[in-house]
């Protein structure tokens, strides 16, 4: 995945949450990208930390897409400094087009539509829907008990451990962002009845 043209989807929360890494974290993701010549596509939202990684991205000369509900834009939270907002009937039509917008897949702390939306992305690479990458910003171990889980779902049998390999997780951005936008494991074949 090249930097030139390429996009990152980033899923996070429309509240900044109770620990200021969180947003400190969500900033330097978005001046990243930006550097990096990566642009971002997320939620559309001016809010919590989706707009603090489209602020700073914006801000270090980055492309940001947002993809907002009519719903939601009308609750005056759209982002109005993107260089791209595009407004969609439903959440189902935004998440696609999102996921058709991305090269990859990150999450930041977030609630329930964020862990959602992430988790529907990698269960698309699961089932061989799409090949890009995706990958958890684990801020101030925020995602620790999720990963608990998913490893203890890879003990049950639920999930191949190759495809919990394949999920790139790291604590820095940077770090991050090298590991969704690096070069590949193969992955096994995908199966319509195995995990």
């Amino acid at each position: 995945m090249s930097g030139t043209g390429a996009n990152v989807c980033v899923f996070c929360g429309s509240n900044r949450g109770a620990d200021p890494a969180f947003a400190g974290a969500a900033r330097r993701l978005g001046t990243s990208l930006a550097a990096r010549d990566l642009g971002l596509v997320y939620g559309g939202a001016s809010v919590g930390l989706m707009g603090v990684v489209a602020d700073a991205s914006i801000a270090a000369g980055g492309r940001a897409t947002g993809v907002i509900t009519e719903s939601l834009a009308g609750h005056e939270i759209a982002h109005r400094s993107l260089s791209d907002l595009r407004v969609v009937r439903t959440m189902h039509e935004r998440k696609a087009m999102m996921a058709e917008l991305s090269d990859a897949f990150v999450m930041l702390p977030g609630g329930f539509g964020t862990s959602e939306e992430f988790m529907e992305s990698v269960t698309w690479a699961q089932l061989g829907l799409h090949d890009k990458r995706c990958g958890i910003l684990n801020v101030h171990g925020f995602f620790d008990h999720l990963l608990a889980f998913l490893g203890h779902a890879v003990e049950q049998g639920f999930v191949k451990p190759a495809r919990m390999e394949a999920l790139a997780v790291a604590e820095d951005p940077d770090q991050l962002l090298d590991l969704v936008t690096g070069p590949r494991r193969p992955l096994p074949a995908a199966t319509s009845g195995g995990p």
